[in-house]
């Protein structure tokens, strides 16, 4: 059957890459946009709302169900046009539905956290035990190369659940998290593209999450009360895993497997280059953690010390918040991107740097006009 599509599209003078490319980007946008009225319909009714809380930057109810239409963008659109990905990894897409039942769950009923977390290493140990998505080697950071199985077993389950909740800690103020999973899944995906026709599938994949989170955009965006819409602890845990397994496979790529048929990469910094694309939920956490552990607080309680915070202290809107911060991330990839080929510990190093001074820039900020007055 692909081949004769591929037949057909090369008649037409298109290739069958392009096709899926442009197709699977437009109808995930579509499902995405054309769902997410039914659902927050469904959850007035039902009253199924995000209440505001000690830590909420809004001040009404808003559905909070915004996920559920990503899911099943994804679920449809990468099934259909990234096909080969599911083929490849056999839990992929188990995996999604069972984070898409505890993220419903918590977005309704509230979960506890120990299960919550039971779930994810599930779903992790998936990924990592039974389709072998792991973290095989370091390239030199801290000295270490090649990793043993078992300890590269344990350091890509705790990489993923790590992700998976950063993620969701980002999830605070309108635009952040969606913006955030676009640029990082744009930046993945032109790195997949540049990386050769082996690699389309995950290109394809890229684009499947920039439509469906565009989709979801326009409604969380959106000045009116009747359309507003948040992605819940549903939509930032499934982006959150997606984004954890697109930055495994992409340090993946440039392990060479001497696999026929699979073409061989080579970059060292790798690592350090994926730490720059996830910057923003890594510093925003470790931050969070540190300011936590300073004040003597334990580092599960919910608090305003997210980096989103601060900027809107300094009385930003949420979209000048989440706009200067994705900025600041970007300046942190770019210039990841063109120190790449020096010492990836060297590498590492200037990306954190660069990465916690953008956290603390609002705070000092604050502090300085507090003094000030």
């Amino acid at each position: 059957m692909n081949d004769i599509v591929k037949d057909g599209l090369a008649n037409l003078g298109i290739s069958l890459f392009y096709a899926k490319l442009v197709l699977g980007l437009l109808f995930s946008f579509m499902l995405t946009f054309f769902s997410i009225p039914t659902i927050v319909k469904i959850s007035k009714r039902k009253n199924l709302m995000d209440e505001p809380g000690a830590r909420s930057s809004h001040l009404r109810k808003i559905p909070n169900l915004g996920g559920i239409a990503i899911f099943y963008s994804l679920a449809v659109c990468a099934s259909i046009f990234a096909f080969e990905l599911f083929e490849l990894y056999k839990f992929l897409f188990a995996s999604l539905v069972i984070l898409l039942y505890i993220g419903v769950m918590d977005d309704v009923v509230v979960m506890r956290a120990y299960k919550k977390l039971l779930a994810q290493i599930v779903v992790t140990s998936l990924m990592v035990l039974g389709s072998d998505v792991r973290v095989r080697s370091f390239f030199g950071l801290f000295g270490i190369y090649e990793l043993s199985y078992t300890f590269s077993v344990i350091f890509s389950i705790f990489t993923f659940i790590s992700l998976i909740n950063a993620f969701n800690l980002i999830d605070g103020i309108d635009g952040l998290s969606g913006g955030y999973s676009i640029i990082c899944s744009s930046l993945f995906g032109i790195s997949y593209f540049r990386l050769g026709e082996y690699n389309y599938p995950l290109v394809v994949l890229s684009a499947v999450i920039i439509g469906s989170v565009l989709g979801f955009l326009y409604y969380n965006l959106s000045d009116s009360r009747n359309n507003k819409v948040f992605m819940g602890d549903t939509g930032s845990m499934i982006l959150g895993f997606l984004l954890a397994f697109t930055a495994i496979c992409f340090i993946d790529i440039f392990i060479d497997k001497k696999l026929p048929g699979v073409p061989r990469y080579f970059l060292q910094s790798a690592p350090a280059v994926t730490v720059a694309i996830l910057i923003l939920p890594i510093v925003d956490t470790l931050n969070v953690i540190f300011i936590r552990l300073f004040k003597k607080q334990s580092i599960f309680i919910a608090d305003k010390n997210h980096i989103h915070h601060a900027l809107l202290m300094l009385g930003l809107t949420h979209r000048r918040s989440s706009f200067y911060i994705l900025v600041y991330y970007l300046f942190v990839v770019m210039a990841a991107y063109f120190l790449r080929h020096i010492d990836v510990n060297v590498l590492l190093l200037v990306i954190l740097t660069l990465g916690f001074t953008g956290a603390y820039i609002p705070r000092v900020i604050l502090y300085t006009k507090e003094k000030t007055h």
